[in-house]
């Protein structure tokens, strides 16, 4: 399995990954101009009850993932990946419905109290919460389904599923609001439609994908208790993380004025595009790190460790750079605002050094979870919560959005010098150097001897198709550096110049 299996999800994460991006890229727009922007405003309530859902999630969707992972790699325990996917797929829908529930109780008082619509009536606000209720229980068992199919290491089809339905929601909602009803209440009607189709999908293509075995599987609590402490570690991680993303906003909220709370949040959005870069890699290689730590195939698992930080390493050190040396640059040829380019980009470039050190941390996180351990990165981030109150207070007195910026930086440098070394001495013991010379510090010297002088000697001023040729060419010498300084990136690149790509090979 490992080598192709590895290589196609990696491939279908990004083709994945892209094609949701381009379809909201498209459909967006149109559907502000069918609905109107009050209307795309309930579409934003929606996103945000989702995403508030998702501490109800409970870690079960990781715990399917890592489990199928871990049950996959043992033959004699098909029974039990069966047992548990429905002992788990039953609590799943069983929350849906409350989830629903609760919706559909709380349109009215959402309405009333919450929704502040200046043209929509107040019945056309209740009619789409109420639909958004459905919607809702139908999309909750998606991140069950999601966290079992990449266990199993099936994201080739998983990211089908995901392609064809993401394009039904978005051509086909602005088909309904096109040739049906231009209104709020027929694009959530067409949602459900969607939804309906997609859940069945995933239902089908699990179960299809499930290990075989003789029985019929059963809900079995004990199914429950055996990977509780998992769960409940995902559950706190997933709790603490969202505090931690959210309180800074809190705090700037009421230090800053709205205009300069503004460009914090677009800084944001700007240095939080990174992360997609790598997401897909990781996706694709954790349920193999989680089979290869079930057998306790140490040599395997250091060498897919080292070759995926490398990867990461790789694609993030040329982004980031790109990002923190010509964030002015970039932002005034999107936006075409000097101002907003002035007021954003030096928000945007300690912010993407922040985002730079969180991203290189994801593989040893990841490393963390095959092993089943959750209390490290737990108890890292409670601490992080603890420092970061004052100290975003103190710093944004003194340095304003910088300062806010600046406490990113600070919390994750703490993760990539404390938490790597903490794990180091629990698991891969003698791989700590390694990580820290070969796959971390190689690589974003190499980027820096090249962004550097770029960044100081560029010529000015130049037309804007030559500045956007100068970034991309100093954006690709980035990567072409970090990947000739890591062994297995660099052997990647032969491969691809001797025409075979042979990807991950994995021990």
């Amino acid at each position: 399995m490992s080598t192709s299996r590895i290589r196609a999800n990696t491939v279908a994460n990004y083709a994945g990954t892209f094609w949701a991006s381009l379809m909201s890229l498209i459909f967006v727009p149109l559907y502000i101009h069918f609905m109107g922007i009050e209307s795309y405003g309930l579409v934003g309530i929606f996103a945000s009850l989702q995403a508030l859902f998702g501490i109800l999630d409970l870690g079960l969707s990781a715990t399917m993932n890592r489990e199928m992972a871990r049950l996959a790699a043992r033959p004699e325990s098909r029974q039990d990946a069966r047992d548990l996917a429905r002992t788990l797929e039953t609590v799943y829908w069983a929350v849906a419905v409350l989830l629903g529930a609760a919706t559909l109780l709380l349109a009215g008082p959402v309405t009333d109290y919450w929704v502040k619509p200046d043209r929509l009536p107040r019945e056309t606000v209740q009619q789409a919460l109420t639909i958004v209720a459905f919607v809702v229980a139908l999309r909750w068992p998606v991140s069950f389904y999601t966290g079992g199919l990449m266990g199993l290491q099936r994201q080739v089809p998983l990211n089908v599923i995901f392609s064809m339905t993401s394009t039904l929601r978005g051509a086909g909602a602005v088909g309904v609001l096109w040739l049906v009803s231009p209104t709020i209440q027929a694009f959530f009607v067409f949602q459900i439609f969607c939804s309906a189709i997609e859940v069945a999908a995933l239902t089908i293509c699990l179960w299809r994908f499930l290990p075989p075995s003789e029985n019929r599987p059963r809900f079995r609590v004990e199914r429950l208790k055996e990977v509780w402490r998992f769960s409940a570690g995902m559950t706190g991680i997933t709790v603490v993380v969202i505090i931690l993303l959210q309180t800074d906003k809190v705090i700037l909220s009421k230090m800053l004025t709205l205009e300069q709370f503004g460009y914090y949040t677009l800084a944001w959005n700007v240095a939080a595009v990174m992360t997609r870069a790598i997401a897909p890699v990781c996706a694709a290689v954790y349920p193999r790190l989680t089979e290869l730590a079930t057998r306790n195939d140490e040599p395997g698992f250091a060498a897919l460790y080292h070759k995926t930080s490398q990867i990461v390493a790789v694609l993030t050190f040329p982004l980031a750079a790109t990002i923190v040396f010509f964030s002015h640059e970039i932002i005034f040829l999107w936006s075409h605002s000097e101002r907003l380019a002035s007021n954003t980009a030096p928000i945007v470039s300690i912010l993407a050094v922040g985002t730079c050190f969180n991203m290189i941390m994801h593989t040893p996180y990841y490393a963390q979870l095959a092993h089943g351990w959750t209390s490290l990165a737990f108890f890292q981030n409670v601490a992080s919560v603890v420092v970061l109150v004052p100290l975003m207070i103190l710093l944004t007195l003194h340095y304003g959005t910088s300062g806010a910026a600046l406490v990113w930086v600070i919390l994750n440098a703490g993760y990539l010098s404390i938490a790597v070394n903490v794990m180091h001495q629990r698991i891969l013991k003698h791989e700590r150097l390694t990580w820290y010379v070969r796959d971390v510090a190689l690589p974003a010297m190499a980027v820096l001897a090249i962004a550097v002088p770029a960044a100081l000697f560029m010529p000015t001023p130049l037309s804007v198709s030559v500045h956007v040729a100068y970034v991309l060419v100093i954006a690709g010498l980035c990567f072409a550096a970090a990947a000739l300084v890591t062994s297995h990136t660099r052997d990647l690149l032969l491969d691809l110049a001797r025409g075979g790509v042979r990807g991950f090979r994995v021990v």
